[in-house]
């Protein structure tokens, strides 16, 4: 089952002494982009960022009163900043070619432990919010624990791994949304603003940067994508790669934890499923993200941009009075293109390449 992420999107790949997987053109691409600049703003490399702005134009003729409100870039802002959290802790894993469908239930737990323990202790929230991060980071291990030393593929053990953690969650919360001490000052964590500018939002946007910078401008992320591209080869030139594997898990799962954080914050209740309706969406942005910016290979920048994508589609069906299972519909949809699209795209490479 491994076969389907290996078709679908592929990582650029690197040198056996492992530099630089060509972030900044130094490859065929990177030649091609310099003779024609204007091939960088070409669809086939920014296509969802036109595709974004054509619906914005659309909804704003639509329905100019609702769309052209600032509530309803502040609801975008908002509302998706935890669907883009999501996307970027699959970002991770996925540069590793692993899947993780543990990381709805993850996010259940994390919001759920933050609860917990704002409702049992009396420690701080940010500290209760720490909480729920960490137990991100212990599902992440315990993925990690499945995968790399008992062996299974990731998608039947995350998917496992899933299914046990989403009953911790329910156990924990006695199968009750939690909400002592969730309004106030752990409610700021996702509804404050910096300068107008939700804080959610401002998560996502450091988070992306940083998460950027790492993989295209550091050894640790090169060796993230030689793991991902070919691992034995990786193994070879000297890459711990069951040691980027267990980063990878962990990261992912911190991420996760995070983002139930902010979801729980944002909703005032610690709900036991609260995270599984953010599973298709992240998977749906990752997915078209790989296709943008870095051709066939998962990247933040694609990913918070698809999010935006399928963000301003979603909202703007509820708006114009869509049906309520539109959303999902349309997320389902934007997973199928994407995977569809690079599946198509790795095959002319893989041929220019030999």
């Amino acid at each position: 089952m491994s076969d389907t992420i290996k078709g679908a999107v592929r990582p650029a790949p690197t040198s056996p002494a492992l530099g630089r997987d060509d972030p900044v053109g130094t490859g065929a691409e990177g030649r091609s982009a310099r003779r024609h600049p204007l091939r960088a703003l070409g669809f086939g490399t920014i296509g969802a960022v036109y595709v974004w702005l054509g619906m914005v134009v659309v909804f704003a003729v639509w329905i100019p009163d609702l769309w052209l409100d600032r509530a309803t870039v502040t609801t975008l802002m908002s509302d998706y900043a935890v669907t883009a959290l999501a996307a970027l802790s699959l970002v991770v894993v996925l540069s590793a070619r692993l899947f993780d469908l543990s990381i709805g239930s993850t996010m259940s737990l994390g919001g759920v432990v933050a609860g917990h323990l704002l409702a049992t202790t009396s420690l701080s929230p940010t500290l209760c919010a720490i909480g729920g991060i960490a137990a991100g980071v212990l599902v992440g291990l315990a993925n990690a624990v499945a995968v790399v030393w008992l062996r299974l593929e990731s998608l039947i053990a995350t998917l496992g791994t899933g299914a046990i953690v989403a009953a911790m969650a329910v156990a924990l919360s006695g199968d009750k949304v939690l909400t002592e001490r969730m309004s106030g000052e752990f409610n700021l964590i996702a509804i404050g603003e910096v300068a107008g500018v939700n804080v959610s939002f401002l998560y996502v946007i450091a988070i992306m940067v940083v998460m950027g910078l790492v993989l295209e401008q550091t050894s640790a992320g090169r060796r993230l994508y030689a793991t991902g591209y070919n691992a034995e080869a990786a193994r070879l030139t000297g890459v711990r790669v069951n040691r980027v594997r267990v980063a990878a898990f962990a990261v992912s799962g911190g991420l996760a934890g995070f983002a139930g954080v902010v979801l729980a914050a944002r909703l005032q209740a610690g709900a036991p499923d609260a995270g599984a309706h953010y599973l298709i969406p992240a998977f749906s942005a990752a997915f078209l993200g790989a296709t943008q910016f870095r051709h066939g290979r998962f990247n933040p920048w694609g990913a918070v941009l698809a999010v935006l994508v399928i963000g301003t589609g979603s909202l703007g069906l509820t708006l114009v009075g869509g049906p309520t299972w539109a959303p999902d519909v349309f997320s389902g949809l934007i997973l199928i293109v994407a995977v569809a699209i690079t599946v198509a795209e790795r095959g002319p490479r893989k041929a220019a390449g030999r």
